[in-house]
């Protein structure tokens, strides 16, 4: 059985990242291992885009950044210090003025700036794609304003910066491709080697519009951006278009920040050298970055070696009120008999496992005629990391199931996109098999002990310990029981 979450009551925190494009405030709500994103605001400041030309921030971005960080300050008053992380990457670290700013922020907000080094900013970096991923294997490229940082997964050590930011290949001037292309392939050729991995992990606001807008150019149906992949073909192709766009092109395309027009296509320019120079073969988009690697070091080696995906979907549950020993106690229950059946997700099974039974009580709260339709759309778009879009698509599929037998979801669409035949129907049955062990333990986890599930050759077995039968298996019991065996395609034995 999955490690149970702890039961404290979690706790806040708040990042802010000054960077070389943005200044951000992200205020966190932090439940063991899960991360959930409370508060997010920003300024895209541009504090590095004077950089390359007069080595000094960009005096404007200087005041559009302290204006957004003397409200920061009023909207953390009486924030625990001990809760609250300031920092700075490449734009305060490089510029010459760079101390004076730091002064003045201090002076007017009293926040003490932590300068990250380009090795610091590459782990955290690293550490925030584990803290939403925690299988990824590869490189990370965590792209700024003014730098891009390279680092390996999973250690997250040797780390590198290299000046590839858009602002440090000339944004927002107009875009001269070929030339922009040997500058990166000159500074990416003697780091090509030491990086190279098939899977790249893409961290920035920049790289996440281009996701953002993949979705939208193949009618893909989940808009959900953390761990959106991109095969070697069509990320070339994407980062080709995106940087012979101009920038009146760009406005007409639905879904890309206006803010970022001026940069995006120095940022598809860098993607598509290091898909070339790497031996890319899927990028991958994370939604998670130096902020969030930040709070993963900040956790106890107990939550962090917790599964973000099984932590996210029982806070998700407790979120409701509905803290108990249920979830637990129908992975116990069923894990064993289902773990006989031939994998859907080879090892990730048994966390896929874990993770459905905690969301066994999300619709609790809800209308009965609705719950199913509504515990799908919840878990298909919850913010919960650690998860690929089927697994998602799959657990979302499981929670419709668990309150419904009806045989498609209201999203079918969506889901036969990201899942197969084969995956869909598991899901029925670990639905199915959730809402058995609910009706038969009338949601009281001491009773399911009583009772076991089986798979033996062509049959399913429901058996109680004696002088149990009659109390656990009534007609309601037997009615989910023999769902959960059509939906297996096996025979029901009872007794």
């Amino acid at each position: 059985m999955w490690p149970r979450a702890d039961s404290s009551p979690g706790r806040q925190a708040a990042v802010i990242d000054i960077g070389s494009n943005s200044v951000r405030l992200v205020v966190y709500r932090l439940e063991g291992r899960a991360i959930w994103t409370v508060f997010n605001e920003k300024a895209l400041a541009g504090l590095g885009r004077d950089l390359t030309a007069t080595g000094r921030l960009s005096p404007e971005g200087v005041a559009t950044a302290l204006k957004a960080l003397r409200r920061f300050r009023t909207v953390l008053d009486g924030w625990p210090p001990e809760d609250l992380s300031v920092v700075a990457t490449a734009a305060a670290r490089e510029a010459a003025d760079g101390p004076d700013f730091l002064r003045r922020i201090h002076d007017e907000t009293g926040f003490k700036v932590r300068v990250l080094s380009g090795e610091e900013e590459a782990r955290y970096a690293a550490l925030g794609v584990l803290a939403g991923h925690p299988d990824a294997q590869g490189v990370v490229g965590d792209l700024g304003g003014s730098s891009l940082e390279l680092i390996r997964l999973p250690d997250a050590t040797d780390g590198a910066t290299l000046p590839l930011g858009p602002f440090a290949l000339g944004a927002p001037a107009v875009l001269d491709v070929d030339r922009t292309r040997r500058r990166v392939d000159q500074v990416l050729r003697p780091v090509a080697e030491r990086f190279a991995a098939p899977e790249f992990h893409a961290v920035g606001g920049a790289w996440r519009n281009l996701g953002l807008l993949h979705m939208a150019m193949a009618d893909y149906p989940l808009h959900v951006a953390h761990q959106y992949e991109i095969g070697r073909a069509d990320a070339v192709d994407l980062a080709r278009f995106v940087a012979r766009q101009s920038k009146g092109s760009l406005e007409r395309i639905e879904g890309l920040s206006k803010k970022r027009f001026d940069t995006l296509p120095h940022a598809a320019v860098v993607l598509e050298a290091l898909i070339e120079r790497l031996g890319v073969e899927r990028v991958v988009i994370s939604a998670f970055g130096v902020r969030e690697g930040l709070l993963l070091e900040g956790m106890s080696p107990e939550d962090r070696a917790r599964d973000p995906l099984v932590e996210g979907c029982e806070s998700l549950t407790a979120l409701r009120g509905l803290v108990s020993d249920l979830g637990p106690a129908l992975e116990a229950w069923l894990g064993p008999s289902l773990s006989r059946l031939p994998p859907m997700f080879g090892r990730r099974d048994p966390v896929l496992i874990a993770a459905a039974c905690r969301l066994a009580d999300l619709g609790a709260r809800l209308h009965p005629d609705h719950r199913a339709d509504l515990a799908f759309d919840q878990v298909l778009r919850a913010p919960i990391a650690g998860m690929s879009h089927a697994e998602r698509a799959f657990l979302a599929s499981v929670a419709f199931s668990r309150h419904s037998s009806a045989p498609n979801p209201p999203d079918p669409t969506t889901v036969s996109r990201v899942l197969t035949v084969e995956r869909r129907q598991r899901a029925r049955a670990l639905g199915a098999a959730i809402r058995l062990g609910c009706d038969l333990a009338g949601r009281n986890p001491t009773l399911l002990p009583r009772s076991a599930l089986d798979i033996v050759g062509e049959t399913l077995t429901l058996s109680t310990d004696p002088d149990w039968t009659d109390m656990l298996l009534g007609e309601q019991t037997a009615k989910r029981a023999t769902t959960l065996a059509q939906a297996l395609k096996l025979k029901l034995q009872l007794g």
